[in-house]
């Protein structure tokens, strides 16, 4: 019997055939039942519905409540009716046997031809008494230590003798008590019927004492048992299935408000807030839907009272900022004229014409930074997606970063973890924000590398490619980890710092992250240094301007944190050798290894190069940054600048 929930058979669609059910493609093939499949579908079904849980669990506890009662029933039955007919067998054996006794005391018999006459006609008399309708049959045979026996061994027709046991036998031996015993009852078929006998010692003519059995034939009590039994298997399969159907029933009244409940809930979740349960009635399930539709009110409420408020929000960040540019830009005008001549100032204008020119110009970043997150917030940020070696970005990033690394002594290595790779480290990606998230996770690096080394790990695999920037520092606790792609956060605002920052950088990065289906990670132990590792797909999907970022990608290229050797390390260094570059040109090459190694490319010597040796690695290990890397030393004065996009920022 199969029971269906009202609304959980689905309409039939418009390709659908006469039976309500839509053909199936063109040379598809439905996959075959299977016991795997069939288990997995009712574990599914088993976790996803409480209704079926409820009744199931309602017919396991009936089932096993039916089954104790039945037991306990049956054994009082079975005890009842036993003892009834073992007092009514017992009573009729006793008479028989004592009437039996008594004839052959006082039988005039002399010789074996009178006493067998004798022993026939009683114990066919005895057989054949039927009082009652009990059936019994008689076994008569002489006991080991009797002598001059006139009869022999005597049984009724169809009575197997095996049946008696040894020991009843050895008890009649011992004395002339009247002794009983259980036996099974061998039939025609095989089977076997439950059955008792009693036996007493008799004694015949010339004074020869016998063994006298009766066996009682209890079929009827098992018969009576077996439709007892019967009654009761139907009863408790009817009464089993009634209670599973009620179950489900029952279930079904009260779990159908849940369900509603959890529908709602889910349409909530995914921005409906206009749904409401229905509501009948006034009892519990009633009051549950009332206080979930006011709950629903509530927060529909709130939802949009704080929307209205980041509106409000987004459309004064974005007013003030746009109106903040014109004046700062003649602001900027008049700090850069008054920099350029603050060499005629004396020592107290010339310094608060420096502090002038480097807050206008952190203000002008900050604003900057405040405008990129208002396109954020408004969904009007899209990413121009184009062919970009990540590798190469990288390197020009760590390059970038170089006058900073020098001026606070700190060594930065970029290391590719698979150099060979046949299709090297292309992505899909918007180069510009690409750049800026790697920019600001390095500068970032840079300021809290303690002097200690950074490295920028960069590695690929057929679907992603992963960032890492480590600093071996002062790093972060979990608390400032989960804290820190806040906006405005800053793990420690009194720390002196070196570009500057608005407090939006990390935010930003996420933001840029988000747009490529990335993700962005952060991870820190106090005392150890910081990770941070973005991970972007190779070909990610493409979305229209204002529409939802795609899915972030579920996984990273390298472990959180990375683990690496330090012959990755001299890699590094092997690839990033610096050659004699020309005063007058602004740039870096990057040594081919073979040449590094003092080889043409074809195993032979090559003119001017220089052995590579383990010496050489130590001696580059303490080279600046700029050389380690070969990058050109900074040329001027920037003026304190460090040509700053809108999302550089600290922790």
């Amino acid at each position: 019997m199969t029971v269906s929930g009202a609304g959980s058979a689905a309409a039939p669609g418009p390709d659908a055939g006469p039976g309500g059910s839509a053909p199936p493609p063109s040379g598809a093939r439905r996959r075959p039942w299977t016991p795997v499949r069939g288990w997995r579908g009712l574990r599914r079904r088993w976790g996803r519905s409480l209704q079926l849980r409820t009744a199931v669990l309602a017919g396991l506890l009936t089932l096993l409540a039916g089954l104790a009662f039945s037991g306990l029933l049956t054994q009082q039955i079975t005890q009842a009716l036993f003892d009834s007919r073992y007092e009514q067998v017992q009573a009729e054996a006793r008479r028989g046997l004592s009437q039996v006794r008594d004839t052959f005391a006082q039988t005039s018999a002399t010789d074996a031809q009178s006493t067998d006459a004798l022993v026939t006609q009683t114990l066919r008399a005895l057989e054949g008494d039927s009082g009652t309708t009990i059936r019994r049959r008689y076994h008569l045979a002489p006991l080991p230590d009797s002598e001059s026996a006139y009869v022999g061994t005597i049984s009724s027709t169809g009575l197997d003798p095996g049946v008696i046991p040894a020991d009843l036998q050895e008890a009649v031996a011992s004395g002339p008590g009247v002794y009983d015993a259980s036996v099974a009852l061998p039939d025609a078929s095989g089977a076997t019927r439950p059955g008792l006998v009693f036996g007493a010692q008799v004694v015949l003519p010339p004074g020869a004492a016998y063994g006298l059995y009766l066996v009682y034939d209890l079929s009827d009590v098992q018969e009576s048992l077996d439709s007892v039994l019967r009654v009761l298997l139907v009863f408790g399969a009817g009464f089993l299935l009634v209670n599973v159907l009620v179950s489900w029933w029952a279930s079904r009244r009260v779990v159908r408000p849940v369900q509603q409940a959890a529908r709602a809930a889910e349409s909530i979740s995914g921005g409906n807030l206009a749904v409401r349960m229905p509501v009948r009635g006034e009892d519990e399930m009633a009051r549950l839907g009332t206080s979930f539709n006011r709950m629903a009110d509530s927060i529909q409420d709130q939802i949009g009272q704080l929307a209205q408020l980041s509106q409000m929000q987004q459309r004064f960040v974005s007013d003030v900022s746009h109106e903040l540019r014109t004046p700062l830009t003649t602001v900027r005008m008049a700090a850069d004229v008054l920099y350029g001549s603050r060499d005629d100032f004396d020592p107290v204008n010339r310094r608060s014409t420096e502090l002038l020119y480097h807050q206008v110009d952190r203000f002008q970043a900050m604003l900057a930074d405040l405008l990129e997150i208002t396109r954020f917030d408004a969904g009007a940020a899209t990413p121009a997606l184009e062919e970009t070696d990540m590798l190469e970005l990288a390197r020009d990033v760590v390059l970038t970063a170089q006058p900073l690394a020098d001026q606070i002594g700190v060594p930065v290595y970029l290391v590719p973890m698979d150099r060979d790779r046949p299709d090297g480290y292309g992505a899909r990606v918007d180069p510009r924000r690409i750049e800026r998230i790697l920019r600001n996770l390095v500068n970032n690096a840079i300021e809290h590398a303690e002097g200690r080394p950074v490295d920028v790990l960069v590695a690929a695999d057929e679907e992603a490619v992963s960032l890492a920037v480590v600093d071996y520092g002062i790093g972060m606790s979990p608390e400032e980890v989960q804290r820190v792609f806040d906006r405005f956060w800053r793990a420690d605002p009194s720390r002196k710092r070196t570009t500057g920052g608005s407090g939006l950088g990390l935010a930003i990065a996420t933001e840029d992250t988000r747009l490529h289906g990335g993700r962005l990670e952060a991870w820190g132990e106090l005392g150890e240094g910081s990770t941070f590792m973005v991970t972007l797909p190779r070909q990610p999907r493409e979305t229209a301007p204002g529409a939802e970022a795609p899915e972030p990608i579920g996984r990273s290229v390298l472990p959180m944190p990375p683990q690496y050797s330090t012959a990755d390390r001299r890699f590094a260094e092997d690839l990033t050798r610096p050659v004699p570059q020309d005063p007058d040109v602004d740039g870096f090459d990057v040594v081919d290894p073979d040449a590094a190694a003092g080889t043409d490319g074809a195993g032979g010597p090559a003119e001017a190069a220089e052995p590579a040796s383990s010496a050489r690695h130590a001696e580059q290990a303490l080279l600046p940054p700029s050389r380690l890397l070969g990058a050109p030393a900074a040329q001027g004065d920037d003026g304190g600048r460090s040509g700053r996009d809108p999302g550089e920022d600290d922790r």
